[in-house]
């Protein structure tokens, strides 16, 4: 069947930028205290999931590859998430131990980018968040060969229910495979959309204990 590119050209969508400017003089000079004042207007704006973000990490090879994670937690010492080591992005986190991030927040038409080294979190902290997750979600991290192919959804069905009776009424373990890490980053990218697609954007670059902010063309 052939698209209607009339209706379905994707170069044929446009939005206008006017929701607000970015300026030099609206900047902290941390960039991790600019974060967290985007971060306050992004919980107030009604996004479905402001704390969603693309993760993007690549192989010893350099083959990359991105997809979506959640933000779990970030203070001067970078940004958290959760995953399965064993995964497609654990493996390579454990090949190559750099990632960048992007928060997108379309409603405020802002983009912040990241891009640092990678960290895993100690067994006590990985243990401390995976206890304060819903039950079904404890059990579905035990459940998931994440990133491995499977024969189909009964696989997983099956060894959920398994393990919802082997730990019912317990307490259920970190699983050993699974975990946090933290992106410490060395440079910020703060976006935002403006008319003419002349956005506004400025890059914080950490240079020893110091970072150097310089705005960049769009």
């Amino acid at each position: 069947m052939l698209l209607n590119m009339d209706e379905n050209d994707p170069a044929k969508l446009r939005i206008s930028y006017t929701v607000d400017a970015l300026d030099r003089a609206d900047l902290d000079p941390d960039p991790f205290t600019q974060f967290q004042t985007w971060w306050q207007v992004a919980l107030h704006a009604d996004l479905v999931e402001p704390n969603a973000m693309t993760l993007a990490t690549s192989d010893a090879d350099g083959m990359p590859s991105a997809r979506m994670v959640l933000l779990k937690g970030v203070d001067t010492r970078g940004f958290v998430f959760y995953t399965n080591h064993e995964s497609r992005k654990g493996r390579d986190l454990a090949a190559n131990p750099r990632a960048a991030l992007v928060l997108y927040w379309d409603t405020l038409q802002r983009q912040v980018r990241i891009a640092g080294a990678v960290e895993r979190l100690s067994e006590a902290e990985s243990a401390e968040y995976f206890h304060s997750r819903p039950r079904d979600s404890q059990i579905g991290a035990w459940t998931s060969p994440q990133s491995t192919v499977i024969p189909n959804r009964d696989i997983l069905e099956t060894k959920r229910v398994q393990l919802e009776r082997q730990f019912a009424g317990k307490e259920i373990p970190l699983p050993p495979f699974w975990g946090g890490y933290r992106v410490v980053p060395h440079v910020f990218e703060f976006w935002q959309g403006r008319p003419s697609r002349l956005h506004d954007r400025f890059r914080y670059v950490r240079i020893g204990r110091k970072w150097q902010i310089e705005r960049l063309a769009p």
